[in-house]
């Protein structure tokens, strides 16, 4: 079963850097996370998502493929296995995409939208659909960000862990008093 992460951060690119350290660790296979979405909340007060998984690229790939296999199999019924083939192909790719524009994978983008509301402007969260983790490591690593854990489907026990490293004084930016303050309104 995959846990939900929702970290605020202090700064707009502040997410875009624990998301970049992330999908490192999850090139040496210490996490694996199914979807991952960065909320910016512009001065203007409006909310952007930047999802880091492209759903209608991935969807007009597979429908492309799909969609040609079956084009040659017709075309065959009929003597002309190319054309069939190309045309599945684009038909294919077109109905892929449009499925990957429609469907929402992974986080619902409603209930990121509803609580990136609660950011101040010019700040970001970072939402992750996690599968497995080492969490030893991986808190390890993200001890040198400083975050506020928003939401998560963690234990309560893994939740504090997860704040107590995002919270640790070894990390170079936040308050100076070591303490971090929350991106949100109180």
């Amino acid at each position: 079963m995959s846990e939900l992460v929702a970290v605020a951060f202090d700064s707009i690119t502040e997410a875009e850097q624990v998301l970049a350290e992330l999908k490192r660790l999850q090139k040496e296979y210490l996490i694996d996370f199914e979807d991952a979405v960065i909320a910016v909340r512009r001065p203007d007060g409006e909310v952007d998502l930047r999802q880091s998984v492209n759903l209608m690229g991935i969807s007009a790939a597979g429908g492309g493929l799909w969609g040609s296999l079956w084009g040659a199999l017709v075309g065959m019924l009929f003597l002309n296995p190319l054309v069939g083939f190309a045309i599945g192909a684009a038909v294919g790719a077109g109905s892929g995409a449009l499925a990957g524009k429609l469907n929402d994978y992974g986080i619902n983008d409603d209930f990121m939208r509803n609580l990136s509301q609660a950011l101040k402007p010019n700040t970001s969260a970072l939402f992750v659909l996690i599968r497995k983790v080492q969490p030893e490591k991986v808190l390890n690593e993200l001890s040198r960000f400083r975050g506020h854990v928003l939401r998560s489907s963690l234990s309560p026990e893994q939740e504090s862990r997860l704040q107590a490293a995002l919270s640790s004084t070894s990390a170079t930016s936040g308050t100076a008093s070591g303490t971090p303050s929350p991106p949100m309104h109180p």
